[in-house]
C-alpha cells in the first residue's frame, strides 16, 4: 500500500500521504511505476517530508524538482525532514 509520493526524480525527499510511525515502511512509486520501499527512522506526520537518501549537512534539499533549502545537519535516509534539520530558502538567517 502506497503511503508517500515523489514528484520529480531529482527529489531528495518524498511526501507522506498518511501519518507514518518510526520503523514503518515508506512505499512510493518511481517514474517506471515500480514500488520503492524503505523504513522510517522517525515518526512522520501526514504531508511531511521524509528523506529518501542520506543528505549531508549544507547540501541542497529538493522537493517537487526544486531546491527548497539546505540541510542544517546530516540527515539519514528515512528521517523526518522539517525545520529541525532544514533551513528553507525563505529563512532570513545567514547562509
Amino acid at each position: 500500500m502506497l503511503n508517500a509520493v515523489i514528484i520529480h526524480e531529482i527529489d531528495s525527499v518524498v511526501i507522506s500521504t498518511e501519518e507514518i510511525e518510526k520503523n514503518s515502511l515508506v512505499v512510493f512509486k518511481n517514474r517506471d511505476d515500480e514500488d520503492i520501499e524503505f523504513k522510517t527512522i522517525d515518526n512522520v506526520p501526514i504531508y511531511h517530508k521524509i528523506s529518501r537518501k542520506d543528505i549531508s549537512k549544507n547540501s541542497k534539499v529538493y522537493k517537487y524538482g526544486e531546491c527548497i533549502g539546505k540541510a542544517t545537519q546530516n540527515i539519514k535516509k528515512g528521517a523526518h525532514v522539517h525545520t529541525h534539520n532544514l533551513k528553507s530558502l525563505g529563512d532570513d538567517s545567514d547562509e
